[in-house]
């Protein structure tokens, strides 16, 4: 069934978008929210419970901070709608599991877990019934970090959304909130 990888910055109007789409997928459709932010402080906290409070309440919320092929494919059915907030935060998960923050240098084959779900979400994503939606942050058109850590980050970052974006049927970039297509389903 369709996926659709909706990238932009930060505040860009990526989730509103995604939840959008959702709602104008038609017909009696179930929404499942696969939120992947963990709330470790309570600035962090409130941004999760905004956007909580953003989206419908029969729209069903199940937290994923690190496995989401699995995650996807136990809440995927063909008349529903998943959408994955957002992968940049399930990245940052999975390097900070990974202890990437204790390796040097940083190099994204050292570190087996991410590896291991990178390769199983994009091997999932094609057999997925029903819509699919995923969310990321484009983190490449800013400064490079200052820190070996924070480069490794970007770089992953950038790696799994071209990947995505390689198996996704649509891709949309967001700016301003304005949604501008990078790639569609043939005519």
């Amino acid at each position: 069934m369709p996926t659709e990888l909706i990238l932009g910055g930060a505040r860009s109007g990526k989730s509103r978008l995604a939840e959008q789409r959702a709602l104008d997928h038609g017909g009696p459709v179930t929404v499942t929210v696969i939120a992947t932010a963990e709330a470790g402080d309570a600035e962090m906290a409130a941004r999760i419970a905004r956007h909580r409070a953003d989206r419908p309440e029969h729209w069903h919320t199940i937290e994923a901070p690190t496995a989401l092929a699995d995650t996807l494919q136990a809440a995927a059915h063909a008349d529903g709608c998943v959408i994955v907030d957002c992968l940049t935060l399930w990245l940052s998960n999975l390097l900070m599991h990974d202890g990437a923050e204790l390796r040097a240098p940083h190099v994204a084959d050292a570190l087996p877990g991410w590896q291991r779900e990178h390769a199983a979400l994009l091997a999932c994503l094609p057999e997925l019934p029903g819509l699919t939606i995923l969310v990321a942050n484009e983190v490449g058109l800013g400064l490079v970090p200052d820190s070996p850590l924070g480069r490794l980050f970007r770089d992953e970052a950038g790696r799994l959304n071209q990947s995505v974006a390689a198996v996704c049927d649509r891709v949309t970039f967001v700016a301003a909130g304005l949604p501008l297509t990078l790639k569609a389903p043939p005519a």
